[in-house]
């Protein structure tokens, strides 16, 4: 049965249930078969409110039922609704003020993060064996934490963030004939469609009180099944780099940064540019570079903001802004820890 939460004590935890197997080989065939049972539950409404009575679930001001969850300091920012069922768990994570906020996750379950809605004025998201990244940006995002992994993410908000966590037991993921046991790759801030659309549905049956848990099985055996097709697809397509990013490619991303310089670059953006994940194209662009991406962009800002300190008629402010830095503050810092000296010192040396 599934498993709502009604316990505020975040002692008293459900637990992701390990007692109920079920298939974990999935072929093409039973896919499309869990679609077609997917779209029967859709259409027969009248059948469906037999099972569940709509209600909304009780709001989470700590850790909630799910053991293990995503670590949320200050818990009192945000509300939390959770769903659990065998092998997998559903949380909503709602935000409540604009004060920042800070989430932590390494355990030995896969995290899938979905956020619906955000935007930060500053904040930065670090998922081990990735380079962080400073995107302001992350409505309609994905990212995926294989167990094990360190997972730690910082919003100073400009709006009201909305992010949906689902677990999911590694033992129980589906396994697909031929593609052996490969471990999941982690990837940050990536757009896919198919598992937006699922991970969507299965978010809103949590808001809506939904306890039907065959469809509710069924939708997360979808979405399991997509994350690791995703996985397979990437490592048929994308080997690991080992020498870097090959000389067109180095051309295509430092000219890109080049026009980009001003603005938010995506790291899909410049995965996607040189037909690489943004797994692989982290660790292709630090061998290539030196350093990570979001740091070559910062380099390549401060190298811009020095030929302008060399006109007199902009002023530091009006070059915070031309170089892509919302405030002359950050600008100033993050000009002195590049150079060791502030904007303004910098163009008197000039003389």
């Amino acid at each position: 049965m599934l498993n709502y939460s009604l316990r505020t004590n975040s002692a008293l935890r459900s637990r992701l249930d390990n007692s109920v197997s079920f298939d974990r080989r999935v072929s093409a065939g039973s896919r499309t078969a869990t679609s077609r049972f997917i779209d029967q539950y859709s259409r027969l409404d009248e059948e469906r409110s037999r099972h569940f009575s709509p209600s909304l679930l009780p709001d989470f001001p700590a850790r909630g039922s799910i053991d293990p969850a995503v670590d949320i300091f200050p818990s009192d920012a945000v509300k939390r609704r959770a769903l659990a069922w065998d092998g997998m768990a559903i949380e909503v994570v709602q935000a409540l003020t604009h004060e920042t906020v800070e989430f932590r996750f390494r355990a030995s379950r896969h995290l899938l993060v979905a956020y619906e809605e955000g935007i930060r004025n500053n904040g930065e998201t670090l998922i081990e064996g990735l380079s962080g990244s400073t995107l302001r940006d992350v409505k309609r995002k994905l990212a995926f934490v294989p167990a094990g992994h360190e997972y730690r993410d910082r919003h100073e908000p400009r709006t009201r963030s909305r992010i949906v966590f689902f677990y999911f037991d590694p033992a129980k993921m589906p396994v697909i004939p031929g593609a052996g046991q490969a471990a999941l790759a982690p990837s940050l801030f990536f757009e896919d469609a198919v598992l937006w659309e699922t991970a969507v549905k299965l978010a809103s049956l949590i808001e809506n009180g939904n306890d039907d848990q065959h469809y509710c099985e069924a939708l997360g055996v979808v979405l399991a099944h997509d994350l690791v097709h995703r996985n397979i697809r990437a490592r048929r397509t994308e080997p690991p780099a080992r020498g870097g990013l090959a000389a067109w490619q180095e051309r295509s991303v430092s000219a890109y940064i080049e026009e980009h310089v001003a603005g938010q670059i995506p790291l899909t953006a410049l995965a996607q540019l040189v037909r690489l994940s943004p797994y692989h194209f982290c660790r292709a662009f630090k061998q290539s570079f030196g350093m990570p991406p979001h740091r070559y962009h910062n380099a390549r800002r401060i190298e811009y903001a020095k030929t302008l300190l060399a006109q007199p008629t902009c002023s530091v402010t009006e070059i915070a802004l031309k170089v892509g830095f919302s405030e002359t503050s950050s600008f100033t810092a993050s000009f002195r820890k590049a150079t060791g000296s502030t904007p303004t010192a910098y163009r008197r040396s000039l003389g």
